[in-house]
């Protein structure tokens, strides 16, 4: 049974969370010399311009997803390597920069308003989601499986490994294979693998170590 209250509490913050990810990407790459995400109109922070249909409703149900592509050419690079993997690296520095201040906020707004019902009931819960969820998509996509950001870095150190054909073939399907064994196992390997990241991050910044479905 899915959790409705939940899933409405986790909205705003997914919604800021994969918009500002995408965003990012775009940002850099234009700073890079690549304007083909500008171009293309994901230079914006309008979520309806990156929101992917099937990876929006798994991180609503699952808490792991993914937005729509940005589209790089990089050629415009300099480096293309280097553009690519410092574009790439973008996405999850912005979430981990949102994380932080959602954690910042949290901390700030408890103190001030922590008797209050619609700050234990709602922003309370709002705040602490979104600094989950930010961690859970910055260390998601650094995973170096394509098509995920972490697979363009791993392509700079190792070059070889990183434009291996066959691997950039099987790559999304494994990610897949391991998304979907993620809800039908009793322990989620993807999970498993977010869960130091988030107690230690939910500690840091929330004071309470917590997992990726809260507990």
């Amino acid at each position: 049974m899915f959790d409705i209250t939940g899933i409405l509490l986790s909205l705003p913050a997914i919604l800021l969370a994969l918009t500002v990810h995408e965003f990012s990407h775009a940002w850099a790459a234009l700073k890079m010399g690549d304007p083909t995400a500008r171009n293309a109109g994901r230079l914006t922070l309008n979520p309806l311009k990156h929101i992917d249909p099937l990876g929006f409703v798994l991180i609503l149900v699952a808490r792991i997803g993914w937005a729509k592509p940005v589209p790089v050419n990089p050629l415009y690079f300099r480096n293309p390597a280097r553009g690519l993997a410092l574009t790439s690296l973008a996405g999850p520095l912005s979430n981990i920069a949102l994380a932080v201040a959602s954690g910042i906020a949290f901390r700030i707004l408890g103190l001030l308003f922590s008797g209050a019902g619609l700050w234990k009931e709602y922003f309370g819960p709002m705040l602490a989601i979104s600094v989950i969820i930010n961690i859970a998509l910055a260390f998601f996509n650094l995973i170096p499986l394509p098509p995920l950001d972490g697979f363009a870095i791993l392509a700079y150190f190792f070059p070889k490994l990183g434009y291996n054909p066959g691997f950039i073939r099987l790559g999304p399907f494994i990610l897949m294979a391991l998304i979907v064994l993620g809800l039908f196992l009793p322990v989620n390997p993807i999970g498993l693998y977010l869960a130091p990241f988030l107690w230690i991050g939910t500690w840091l910044l929330l004071g309470v170590p917590m997992g990726l479905f809260g507990g």
